[in-house]
């Protein structure tokens, strides 16, 4: 199959291509670096020309309330030139549990994408995957003072970023799930916990302390965030991929 793969020269599409590509498929990664825009929909049409499935992993460059209107755009042009092309799957990636968390808008800005594909005129699959380990850090750096760093105690799933590329892969190679795979690490840490594993594995010296009002991880409200029943986990450990990275 050709499958076009937008946004698929960064974390997780990068990642995606070669799974497809060892696969036996043609996957060729889109991007604003190879002159597709998804908000102006420059390139677009040319993107998705002769692909069977389009897989969608482009993201806001904000969260904040820009993000609505990111995904709005970009989800209509690609949207719009998929059904032109005569494309039979479309696939987006998504967050797990991303519609229990009103009060964070980059999170309905993702269930406004999700709502416009179920709304479309392709066939689709939503695969919703759990906090990324690569993204550990980035959490940390918010909410640290240098020699602190606050942490609510929310729980959180992680899961490498190779399975997240997998599952998607697995999902834009097969039939059409009109509806959501969820996927998520084996294992589950409240957050301030996985910042202590973190910086003790790394040998930081930071302090952190369980703070239930610092960071966007706090607007979550119970473990909405980790895998429901049902499923897939991938087989990564949290600290096996640290010893690695």
């Amino acid at each position: 199959m050709k499958i076009a793969v937008i946004g698929g020269t960064g974390l997780i599409g990068s990642r995606v291509v070669r799974d497809l590509t060892a696969a036996g498929h043609e996957a060729v990664p889109h991007a604003l670096s190879t002159g597709v825009d998804v908000v102006t929909g420059a390139g677009v049409d040319d993107a998705v020309a002769g692909a069977d499935v389009v897989v969608n992993l482009t993201n806001s460059p904000t969260f904040d309330d820009a993000s609505p209107a990111f995904f709005q755009t970009s989800m209509d042009n690609l949207l719009a030139a998929s059904a032109k092309a005569g494309v039979g799957h479309f696939v987006v990636l998504s967050i797990v549990g991303v519609d229990q968390v009103p009060d964070l808008v980059y999170y309905r800005a993702k269930v406004l994408q999700e709502d416009v594909l179920r709304a479309g005129p392709v066939p689709y699959s939503i695969v919703r995957a759990t906090q990324f380990m690569e993204f550990v850090d980035a959490v940390l750096s918010w909410t640290s003072d240098g020699t602190t760093v606050r942490l609510p105690r929310t729980p959180i799933q992680p899961i490498a970023a190779a399975d997240v590329a997998a599952a998607v892969a697995e999902v834009a190679a097969g039939d059409p799930l009109n509806g959501v795979r969820d996927v998520g690490g084996p294992e589950v840490f409240t957050l301030d916990e996985l910042g202590r594993i973190t910086l003790a594995a790394k040998g930081d010296g930071r302090t952190v302390v369980a703070d239930d009002t610092a960071g966007m991880f706090a607007e979550v409200k119970g473990d909405v965030l980790t895998a429901p029943a049902g499923a897939v986990i991938a087989a990564t450990r949290y600290r096996d991929w640290l010893a690695k990275a």
